[in-house]
């Protein structure tokens, strides 16, 4: 959840007067910081490009698409960039806005924040993947009915966030909303339900492939799950929440483009394509949307955007078949919920919001006993600035990815 304080969360109060419709001109959202995302961009795009169109000589076949998935997502950047000051302002209209708690007392802190401003990039999203439709398959594909019903599942989870985000909805039922999300995709799955024995355990096991069967089907809604809320409780911070977003979709489209550049499988080759469909889109727009929510934060994403991102990149990792590798990428996010079970489970008391507590004379966050990884972090190296404790953060996420293929690169051969 963003550091964010909202209006309707206040109890006891009057109803608020029937909001004015305010002219336009009345409201300037501040500019996006497109320098912090071209070096974003550069720094974890760059090997992916090298990979797909240099490194592995990839089939044509696969590739025209990858390539016109990539130029559509790169429209949906330009597209999510010019809506989410349109989006500012009709959100500030309906009073849904928040302030942001890591600048309580000082002036920033009195600011309205717009929010919720996730629906922006969920919905260029599946308009580009929807559109990628038409170069792409044809209405015999076997990949069709999957990649309609991975986009249903993402829709789904899109409503239930705006719902989250304008009711409210206690954590515990957010906790059941991916699993009403993922029904979509877990009828139409038609791939494999079996898992690969490691190795070292098929004389244990006397098998080399077990077959789960809806066994399997119940750990994809699991992960499904944990993504969608992993996401929404390792936040609190300005691009804090898209910032691991993009650092995880960057780390999924590289593992990608490597499977299909060292794989001979077809099926499997094609199944790491239908993955990079779905992250180029999700990364593309994600990035558009950070250059406002980079510190200082223009808008709030809320948890449309992050419940949307969890799930799409959970669906991404299924359909490509490597939820196991997707795990790792999420160790900063395991992590987070580890630390954070004894209050998500009610054995430690669990305040609204487990943010660190900010100083207004120096600027700088204090760790807090709250269980949370931003917490724990400040606690072990020390007060921060909201920006460096951010870049802190996603530096360790990208060192977890960085650990991950590392981890697939000396086990090869030995484990599977």
């Amino acid at each position: 959840m963003t550091a964010r304080k909202r209006t309707s969360s206040l109890t006891n109060q009057p109803p608020p007067p029937k909001p004015t419709i305010a002219p336009a001109e009345d409201f300037r959202l501040a500019p996006p910081k497109l320098g912090v995302i071209f070096v974003i961009s550069a720094l974890l795009c760059s090997l992916y490009l090298y990979l797909l169109c240099f490194h592995y000589n990839v089939d044509s076949e696969l590739k025209r698409p990858i390539l016109i998935n990539a130029g559509l997502s790169l429209v949906g950047f330009f597209v999510t960039l010019k809506l989410i000051p349109v989006a500012a302002r009709y959100v500030l209209r309906r009073n849904m806005f928040g302030f942001d708690i890591n600048k309580r007392g000082t002036p920033q802190g009195d600011v309205k924040v717009p929010e919720s401003l996730g629906i922006v990039v969920g919905i260029v999203f599946l308009i580009v993947a929807i559109i990628f439709q038409f170069f792409n398959f044809t209405e015999d594909s076997l990949w069709l009915v999957e990649y309609n019903a991975a986009l249903a599942s993402i829709c789904f989870m899109i409503l239930l966030g705006f719902v989250d985000d304008v009711l409210d909805v206690p954590w515990r039922v957010k906790l059941l909303l991916p699993s009403f999300a993922t029904l979509p995709l877990l009828m139409a799955y038609a791939g494999h339900t079996t898992i690969v024995i490691p190795k070292p355990l098929v004389s244990y096991v006397g098998l080399e492939i077990l077959d789960l069967g809806r066994i399997y089907k119940l750990y994809m809604a699991l992960l499904a799950v944990f993504c969608t809320n992993s996401i929404n409780i390792h936040a609190g911070l300005n691009g804090l929440e898209i910032g691991q977003t993009v650092v995880i979709a960057a780390a999924i489209l590289i593992h990608n483009v490597m499977q299909i550049g060292a794989s001979v499988d077809s099926e499997l080759r094609q199944a790491h394509a239908f993955s990079i469909y779905l992250t180029q889109p999700l990364m593309a727009t994600s990035l558009a949307m950070l250059a406002y929510n980079w510190y200082p934060s223009a808008v709030f994403v809320g948890d449309t955007y992050t419940v949307f991102a969890g799930m799409t990149m959970a669906v991404a990792g299924i359909l490509g078949h490597f939820s196991e590798t997707l795990l790792i990428f999420f160790i900063p996010q395991v992590l987070n919920f580890l630390l954070s079970l004894p209050q998500l489970a009610g054995i430690v008391k669990c305040p609204r919001h487990r943010l660190p507590k900010f100083d207004p004379a120096t600027g700088l966050l204090t760790g807090t006993k709250d269980g949370t990884l931003v917490n724990v972090y400040l606690r072990i190296f020390g007060r921060k600035s909201e920006k460096s404790l951010c870049v802190h953060l996603l530096v360790f996420q990208a060192l977890a990815c960085a650990f991950c293929f590392l981890l697939r690169h000396f086990l090869a051969g030995w484990y599977k």
